[in-house]
C-alpha cells in the first residue's frame, strides 16, 4: 500500500526563508503567523493528515460512495469519523474571516496545508476544499443576512458546500444551460433543472450541504449574460437558523469515475427547490468566478499533491528494488544486483519529479502570497500588482501543475515496472486520481486559451507585465554574480525567447483568432517553465546564502536544492525553446485539414 509523509522541512524553508513571512507582519493575519505558530500548524497538520487520511486513501478508492433508494449517499468506511475529527481540529477555518469563526491566517499558509491534505487523500480533501470555495463566493457577494446565516457553519465545517455549473448538454459553454429560477412572492426563487459532475453533491458527513447553483431567471438576457447564482441548501433553515425541512434537491445517481472514488460526484435533480439570489440578477458568473478561481488554484495544488505522493513512493521503491548492475560498476557488493536508483534513466524520472514538485510548490505558495497581498496590502498599487499577477498566473498554475502532476504520477508508476500496474501497490490510484485534475474546473485547453486570449491582452498587456517585470529585475540584478551565472544565464535565454514569442503572437492573433487557439497550450507551457525557473533561480540564491552562513547544520538540504536547480536549468527549462517553436508554427498546421479528413479510412 502507498504511503505519504508531509514535506514539512520544505514547507518551512519556503515559508520562513524563501518567502520570509515575517517580512509582512504588518499585514492583517500575518502578525499572528509567527514562526512558532507556522511550524506548529505544519507539524500538527502533517501528523493529522498522515494518521487520519492516508490510511483511508485506498479504502475510499476501493469502496467508493454508495447511493441509496431515497437518494442519500454513504461515504466510504472511516470518512465520516475522519471528517468529524477534521472539523473538531478547526482545519477548515484556517484562513477564513475571524468575524465568522475563522482564524484569519494567510492564504499562503493555507495553500501549504491544502497540499498536505490532498497528498494524503485527494478524494477526502475535496469535501472541505469545495466548502472553502463556497465560503469565498458568499463572503464576497452575499448579503449580510446570507453571510450571518451560512458562513459560520461553512467556516466551522459543520456544513459543507458545492458548486453547481455543468449540465448534461453543456460544460464550459454555460450560456447554454437550461436550469430555471422562477421568482417567488417571498423573494426566493424556485429552482428546477439537472446538474451533473457535482463533487461532494450528497454525502453523510455534515448536517447540511449548501449548493451554489447557476440558473437562468426567465426573461433575462440570452447566453452567459442571463446566468444568475443562487444559494440552494439541502435542508431549508428554520426560524433558529438550523437545518429544517428537506429542500427539493436530490441525488439522482453517482457518477462511475476513473478515480477519486471516495468523493461522491453526483447528478443532482432540482425540482422546485427553494433558492436565494447571490449578488445581482443575471450577474451570476461574476460571483461564480470567485469560487472558480479559488477552485482552479486548488486543483493545481491537487495535481502537485498527487505528484508529490507518487514521487515519495517511487523514491522508496527505487532504493529498495534491486535489478541489474550499475553501468559504472557494482555498487551493492553484498547484493545480487544494485538498487535501480543507480540507473541514469531512473534518476532522470526521479529528478524530473523532484524538480517539478519543489519548483511548483514554490510557485503555488508565491501565488498564495500574491492573493494575500491583493486582499490585505495597505498600498493600493501593490494590491493591484498582486491582483494582476494572481489573475495572470491562475490558469498557468491550474493547467501546468495538473499536466505535469499527471505526467509525474505516470513516471512514478513506471519506476515500479510491472508492480506499478498492480493495484495493491497504490501507484495506479495516483495516476487515476491525478487525471481528473486536467479536466475539471475548466479543461486545460480552456485555461491556455484564457491565458492567451484574455489575460495576455488585458489592459494592453498589464497583467503580463506584472509577471515579466519581476523576472526581468531578478535577471538584471544577478547577471553580474559569478556564483549565479549557471542559473541566471539559462533563465535569461528562456525569458528572452518567451518575450520574443509574446511579441510575435500579438499581430498574428489580430489577423486570425485561430492563432491564439493554436499557440495557447505551448505558450502556457513556456510561461510555466519560466515561472518555475524563476522560483528555482531564487531558491538557488537563497541556498547559496544559507551555505555561506554555515547552513545551521542543514548543509545537505541546501546542497540538494542547488543540484536540483541545476537539473531544472539543464534538463527542463530548455523545453521553453521547443514549445516556443511549436507555438510559432501557426494555425494553418492545425486548421488546414477538413473535418472529414479526420474520419477513419
Amino acid at each position: 500500500m502507498a504511503t505519504y509523509q508531509a514535506p514539512v522541512n520544505d514547507f518551512k524553508f519556503l515559508l520562513h526563508e524563501f518567502i520570509d513571512l515575517q517580512r509582512y507582519s504588518n499585514l492583517p493575519g500575518f502578525a499572528d503567523a509567527t514562526p512558532d505558530l507556522v511550524d506548529a500548524i505544519l507539524e500538527e497538520g502533517a501528523k493529522f493528515f498522515e494518521e487520519q487520511l492516508v490510511p483511508l486513501n485506498a479504502v475510499g478508492d476501493h469502496e467508493g460512495c454508495t447511493r441509496h433508494e431515497d437518494g442519500s449517499v454513504t461515504t466510504p468506511t472511516g470518512f465520516k469519523e475522519a471528517y468529524q475529527a477534521y472539523v473538531e481540529a478547526g482545519w477548515g477555518g484556517l484562513t477564513a474571516d475571524p468575524d465568522y469563526g475563522g482564524q484569519g491566517l494567510p492564504h499562503v499558509l493555507g495553500f501549504a496545508v491544502s497540499e498536505m491534505a490532498s497528498s494524503a487523500n485527494m478524494a477526502f480533501s475535496m469535501y472541505p476544499g469545495l466548502t472553502h470555495g463556497a465560503y469565498e463566493a458568499l463572503h464576497k457577494w452575499g448579503t449580510d443576512e446570507q453571510k450571518q446565516a451560512y458562513l459560520p457553519k461553512l467556516v466551522s465545517g459543520e456544513w459543507t458546500g458545492t458548486m453547481n455549473l455543468t449540465e448534461p448538454h453543456c460544460g464550459t459553454d454555460l450560456g447554454l444551460m437550461r436550469t430555471k429560477a422562477e421568482p417567488q412572492d417571498d423573494g426566493s426563487y424556485s429552482i428546477s433543472g439537472q446538474k451533473i459532475f457535482i463533487s461532494a453533491g450528497e454525502h453523510d458527513m455534515s448536517e447540511n450541504i449548501i449548493h451554489l447553483v447557476l440558473a437562468k431567471i426567465p426573461g433575462g438576457p440570452d447566453g452567459i449574460k442571463g446566468v444568475s447564482l443562487f444559494i440552494v441548501p439541502k435542508f431549508l433553515l428554520d426560524e433558529n437558523g438550523d437545518p429544517g425541512e428537506r429542500n427539493g434537491v436530490v441525488c439522482g445517481s453517482i457518477e462511475e469515475k476513473m478515480g477519486i472514488h471516495g468523493n461522491s460526484t453526483c447528478v443532482l435533480n432540482y425540482d422546485n427547490a427553494k433558492g436565494w439570489l447571490i449578488g445581482d440578477a443575471h450577474k451570476g458568473m461574476r460571483a461564480m468566478f470567485t469560487m472558480m478561481n479559488a477552485a482552479r488554484l486548488g486543483v493545481g495544488i491537487q495535481g502537485l499533491s498527487q505528484a508529490s505522493a507518487a514521487y515519495q513512493n517511487a523514491v522508496i521503491y527505487a532504493n529498495d528494488r534491486i535489478q541489474g548492475r550499475s553501468l559504472t560498476g557494482v555498487k551493492a557488493k553484498d547484493k545480487a544486483a544494485d538498487p535501480i536508483i543507480v540507473h541514469p534513466d531512473i534518476r532522470r524520472m526521479l529528478l524530473k519529479q523532484k524538480a517539478f514538485i519543489e519548483g511548483a510548490r514554490a510557485l503555488a505558495l508565491w501565488t498564495g502570497l500574491m492573493i494575500d497581498f491583493a486582499e490585505k496590502h495597505p498600498d493600493p498599487e501593490e494590491k493591484a500588482k498582486a491582483d494582476d499577477f494572481a489573475a495572470f498566473i491562475t490558469p498557468v498554475v491550474k493547467a501546468y501543475l495538473t499536466d505535469m502532476g499527471f505526467e509525474c504520477t505516470v513516471d512514478a508508476m513506471q519506476i515500479y515496472g510491472g508492480h506499478g500496474f498492480i493495484r495493491e501497490w497504490g501507484m495506479e490510484q495516483f495516476v487515476r486520481d491525478a487525471r481528473i485534475t486536467q479536466i475539471y474546473e475548466g479543461a486545460n485547453g480552456i485555461q491556455a486559451l484564457d491565458l492567451v486570449g484574455r489575460k495576455l491582452p488585458e489592459g494592453m498587456g498589464r497583467l503580463m507585465r506584472r509577471f515579466f517585470h519581476p523576472v526581468d529585475a531578478f535577471i538584471q540584478d544577478n547577471m553580474g554574480d559569478p556564483q549565479m551565472s549557471e542559473f541566471v544565464m539559462p533563465m535569461a535565454k528562456a525569458f528572452a525567447r518567451l518575450q520574443s514569442l509574446t511579441a510575435e503572437l500579438g499581430p498574428k492573433m489580430m489577423s486570425n483568432p485561430d492563432e491564439a487557439g493554436a499557440a495557447s497550450t505551448d505558450y502556457l507551457r513556456c510561461v510555466a517553465l519560466v515561472a518555475i525557473g524563476f522560483m528555482w533561480a531564487q531558491i538557488a540564491k537563497k541556498a547559496q546564502e544559507k551555505l555561506a552562513e554555515g547552513a545551521n547544520g542543514n548543509t545537505a538540504f541546501y546542497e540538494t536544492k542547488l543540484e536540483t536547480a541545476r537539473f531544472y536549468m539543464a534538463r527542463m527549462l530548455p523545453d521553453v525553446h521547443a514549445h516556443a517553436a511549436k507555438a510559432g508554427a501557426g494555425a494553418s498546421t492545425l486548421m488546414k485539414l477538413d473535418a472529414e479528413a479526420f474520419t477513419a479510412t
